[in-house]
C-alpha cells in the first residue's frame, strides 16, 4: 500500500511537535529543577525550535528563552534559581490568588475549583492510550504540562505510525489528537498563556509562555481548529 499523503503533515513536523510539546510539557508540569535547567542552557536547547518557529510568538518566546540562557551561562546561580522557583509558585501555585491556574477545570467554573468535570475527561482520554497519572486522584490530570505532554505521546505515536506506511491507523490518531485539541487544550491553553505573558516576572517563564502559544497557534492551522474568541463557561 502507498503512503498516504497527509499534505502539511510529515515525520518532520511530528518529530518537531513531539520534541517541543514533550520539552514545554516537562517545563510546565515541574517545579524546577536546577541540574535540568543547567542542562538546558549547556546543551543550547533553544539555539533552535523544531516546531512553529516561523511563529511571531515562538521567536519571542525563542528570543526571551536565549537571552535567559545567556544570563545564565555559567549555570544558575543560587539567586537565580530561588527567582525561578518564586516565580513558578506565584503563577501556578500561588500565594493567595492563583495568577495563571495550570488546571484546564478551573477555568469552567466560577469558583476556579479544580478535580471537575475537565478534569475526568482528560484522565479519559489518557486512559484510552494506557496511561495514567501516579498520583492519580490526588492530583489533577488536566494539568497545561500534562496536556502537552500528552499531545508529544500522540505526537510520537504518529510518527511511528508514518514509518509503519498504516494508513488507517494514522487517520485514526490524526482524527483522535485533533478532538482532544479542539475538546480540551486549544480550548482554554492560549487563555493561559496570555495570564503567563502578563504575570510572569522572569524571562524563563515569559518565555514559555510565548512558545507555548506559538505551538499551540501553529498546531491549531495545522488541525484546522479555530479557537475561541473566549473560553465559555
Amino acid at each position: 500500500m502507498e503512503q498516504t499523503n497527509y499534505g502539511s503533515t510529515s515525520k518532520e513536523l511530528l518529530l518537531g511537535e513531539t520534541l517541543l510539546f514533550g520539552l514545554l510539557g516537562r517545563a510546565l508540569y515541574n517545579r524546577p529543577d536546577k541540574d535540568w535547567l543547567d542542562s538546558l542552557i549547556e546543551e543550547e536547547v533553544f539555539v533552535e525550535i523544531p516546531f512553529g518557529a516561523e511563529k511571531v510568538e515562538t521567536k519571542q518566546g525563542q528570543k526571551l528563552m536565549q537571552s535567559w540562557a545567556q544570563k545564565n551561562a555559567e549555570g544558575l546561580s543560587e539567586e537565580a534559581f530561588k527567582e525561578l522557583s518564586a516565580d513558578y509558585t506565584r503563577l501556578f501555585v500561588g500565594v493567595g490568588k492563583v495568577l495563571a491556574p495550570p488546571w484546564e477545570s478551573v477555568y469552567f467554573n466560577e469558583d476556579r475549583m479544580i478535580f471537575q468535570d475537565q478534569t475526568l475527561q482528560v484522565r479519559n482520554w489518557y486512559r484510552r492510550f494506557g496511561l495514567e497519572l501516579e498520583n492519580i486522584h490526588k492530583e489533577p490530570d488536566d494539568h497545561i504540562g500534562l496536556e502537552m505532554t500528552f499531545i508529544a505521546y500522540l505526537a510520537e505515536l504518529g510518527g511511528k505510525v508514518l514509518e509503519e506506511k498504516d494508513d488507517e491507523k494514522f487517520m485514526l490518531l490524526t482524527d483522535t489528537k485533533r478532538q482532544f485539541l479542539s475538546e480540551h487544550l486549544l480550548v482554554w491553553g492560549p487563555t493561559w498563556c496570555a495570564l503567563v505573558k502578563e504575570h510572569a516576572n522572569t524571562f524563563f517563564y515569559q518565555g514559555l509562555g510565548n512558545l507555548t502559544l506559538g505551538a499551540l497557534l501553529v498546531i491549531a492551522e495545522q488541525y484546522d481548529i479555530q479557537i475561541p474568541d473566549k473560553i465559555a463557561k
